[in-house]
């Protein structure tokens, strides 16, 4: 008789979710779910079924587990999802259930660079200081509230798609674009627009990873945001030691629960349309003004301080 295979959830939202389920896609060994937290309105189509949306906190995720038969659990959220991560580690407590963490490693400051390292968003706001700067934010479009609070800035404001206007600093510049990014491309945007300072989540690996090594090559100061503290777990650093995991594990799992639910068919969540599709809408690295709601008399950037 054949063993079935083994069931997976991976919370995805990171590089490394993405190439862990390139590596699961029809592997014999595994069924697996790809569960996204639903906040990109483009997200890259992927190769394994996916769901899309919370869960409702440790007990809905525990219920969920339970319900879907799941296996083994992957947490490969982002390095800052503190709230997912703990989530599943309580979860899959409950459940009884091995737990992997898929983190890649932090950035580490070298010789050369610039770091002030704060613990949060709003530590970095304050950390920016009292005088006019010309300032890359690249913490993301949902963390831009704070700069709100220092308006003396000009932001530069880089994220992979068009931020909610209301939580923009006023007079903000945006970029979309998403990485790899090249040094060379990094040095030559911090040039054009003039930045003094950029602002960044240590959210380590290599997508865009060159603006470090930008700003150390025009001794550029870095302030960098801490990641959060997250419960123990089991943890490797990329999707090759991720599947070795599953691999032995999967072998020692309980098989799944007879009439477990069925994964959703290998498509999008309802609604969404691919990168490629949105492109049409949003160039990446296009610059424009951003439509931020005005909190002070603080006009936008001109365009020669833009660099235009």
């Amino acid at each position: 008789m054949s063993i079935p295979p083994t069931r997976v959830l991976i919370l995805g939202g990171s590089t490394e979710a993405s190439a862990l389920a390139r590596l699961l896609a029809g592997h014999a060994r595994f069924d697996a779910l790809l569960s996204l937290a639903g906040r990109t309105r483009a997200p890259r189509p992927q190769p394994l079924p996916s769901r899309s949306g919370g869960f409702g906190g440790v007990e809905g995720l525990t219920r969920f587990l339970g319900g879907a038969g799941v296996q083994l659990l992957v947490d490969a959220t982002h390095p800052f999802a503190a709230a997912m991560s703990a989530n599943a580690v309580a979860a899959a407590r409950l459940a009884g259930l091995p737990l992997l963490r898929l983190d890649r490693p932090a950035w580490t400051a070298g010789e050369g660079d610039r770091w002030a390292i704060v613990p949060d968003i709003a530590a970095a706001a304050a950390a920016l200081g009292t005088v006019p700067r010309r300032v890359l934010l690249t913490v993301g479009q949902k963390e831009l509230r704070p700069f709100r609070d220092a308006p003396q800035h000009r932001y530069l404001v880089r994220s992979i798609e068009p931020p909610d206007p209301d939580s923009l600093p006023p007079g903000a510049t945006c970029i979309t674009d998403a990485g790899p990014f090249t040094e060379a491309a990094e040095r030559a945007l911090l040039l054009r627009h003039g930045v003094e300072v950029i602002v960044s989540k240590n959210s380590g690996g290599t997508a865009s990873a060159a603006k470090l090594a930008a700003a150390r090559a025009l001794e550029l100061p870095v302030v960098m945001v801490a990641r959060p503290t997250l419960p123990a777990a089991e943890t490797v650093p990329d999707a090759g030691a991720a599947l070795r995991w599953l691999l032995r594990h999967g072998a020692a799992s309980s098989p799944a629960a007879a009439g477990s639910v069925a994964w959703p068919a290998p498509v999008l969540p309802p609604g969404t349309v691919t990168r490629a599709e949105a492109g049409a809408a949003s160039s990446p690295g296009a610059t424009a003004d951003c439509a931020a709601s005005p909190a002070s008399e603080a006009g936008p950037l001109s365009g020669a301080e833009r660099g235009a």
